[in-house]
């Protein structure tokens, strides 16, 4: 789908549901990761992220595009755009709109992290780190040897 395709939408649907025109700009923007879109407050522009229409098709985009409609009408009209705002959820109510748009990308778990083993060449004392150190630039707190690499670990 293009711009312009997204536009006619957007227009369409401000019109249909809210029965009010959207005179700004609405686009795609591949540069958004985990939200499905967002109204921009200075430009009242609409930014819409493709993957929405990619993976949910265009029952999910509609829905999207309710939502922004309803930051857009009300900040417009100078009432409570906010998600906290009763305005807000009222007129989410009102038109069928979603809260939030369904997942856009996979969690995989928990983030591997590394783990560093130092030993003290003096007094044989063992740090772990999540960080790797500078041997040259570090020394051991306990004896003030100097610190030598032991091994590397990759935690889950």
């Amino acid at each position: 789908m293009s711009d312009e395709k997204l536009y006619e939408l957007v227009c369409h649907v401000s019109n249909e549901i809210f029965g009010k025109d959207f005179q700004h700009k609405a686009y795609f923007n591949k540069r958004l990761r985990t939200t499905g879109g967002r109204y921009m407050l200075r430009t009242h522009h609409i930014e819409v992220n493709p993957l929405v229409f990619e993976k949910y098709g265009m029952d999910e985009l509609v829905g999207v595009i309710k939502h922004e409609l309803c930051h857009y009408h009300l900040h417009i009209e100078g009432k409570g755009y906010q998600h906290r705002d009763a305005d807000f959820r009222e007129l989410l109510k009102k038109t069928n709109a979603p809260r939030f748009c369904s997942t856009l990308m996979e969690r995989t778990g928990r983030k591997i992290t590394k783990k560093y083993t130092y030993k003290c060449a003096k007094c044989s004392l063992l740090y772990n780190r999540k960080i790797q150190l500078n041997t040259k630039k570090y020394r051991c707190g306990k004896c003030y040897g100097a610190l030598l690499f032991v091994s590397l670990e990759n935690m889950k």
